[in-house]
């Protein structure tokens, strides 16, 4: 053990923020920690949107289902895939700019790669963080509150602020179910399943006081019974993503 795997090995995520706004010294350590991240082939294609606005994250909240700590935190990050700033890399030197569904999934998995080195930046800082999914519920609002151009989307936001609570650390698969020696397992997937049922079940029990009995696969089953925002895809395309 090290300070760095401690560290990654006592995430929380924070959903109670103190109002105590960001330095600005602190709020680029973060950033330029996200901006060393592994980038694909250097592509660098992700934009930050820091918003520490009160109205905008006020609105922010509410786009993305009423979680009110994106407007308590003390600032609130919009990681977005950007290819429009690759088209204009490559119009400036006179070629015709193409992309398809790899590129997208290039600028979507540089936007997380970044966010998670700005989330572990700021854990080490003694801040708590919060990814915000709910980001996608209104992607068009979004984009239009941010001034998004085409061929730029918001993949997530991320909560960044001084944690007014302590969450325990909520239990993670059993290994055997995610490391799979040489090749994939679907006996130790299954297994997996049943053992961290178990171990979710115990989990919510005693953090609810008995009030939530359930279990992992059961939350899985509910949230995948139906398409989980299936209003994306015509989001993407209409912003001039091309996913052939």
């Amino acid at each position: 053990m090290n300070a760095v795997i401690e560290l990654l090995q006592n995430h929380r995520s924070i959903r109670k923020f103190k109002p105590d706004p960001l330095t600005p010294q602190q709020t680029e350590a973060i950033v330029t920690s996200a901006q060393m991240a592994s980038t694909s082939s250097n592509v660098q294609a992700y934009t930050i949107i820091a918003v520490t606005d009160p109205a905008k994250k006020a609105e922010l909240a509410r786009l993305a289902g009423g979680q009110a700590y994106v407007e308590q935190c003390g600032l609130f990050l919009v990681f977005c895939a950007d290819q429009y700033r690759l088209k204009l890399a490559t119009e400036h030197n006179g070629e015709a700019f193409h992309q398809n569904t790899e590129s997208f999934i290039v600028a979507t998995v540089d936007a997380a790669l970044a966010a998670q080195n700005a989330a572990v930046a700021a854990e080490s800082l003694g801040f708590g963080i919060c990814y915000i999914g709910g980001i996608r519920n209104n992607p068009g609002e979004v984009s239009s509150l941010l001034g998004l151009p085409e061929l730029v989307y918001p993949v997530f936001g991320l909560c960044v602020g001084v944690p007014d609570q302590e969450p325990g650390i909520r239990p993670r698969m059993p290994r055997e179910a995610v490391l799979h020696p040489d090749a994939y397992s679907e006996e130790a997937v299954r297994e997996g399943i049943r053992a961290y049922d178990e171990i979710t079940y115990a989990y919510y029990k005693e953090r609810t006081g008995g009030r939530t009995l359930t279990t992992w696969s059961r939350g899985i089953a509910d949230k995948h019974k139906q398409p989980v925002r299936a209003h994306i895809r015509p989001f993407l395309e209409a912003r001039g993503f091309r996913l052939n």
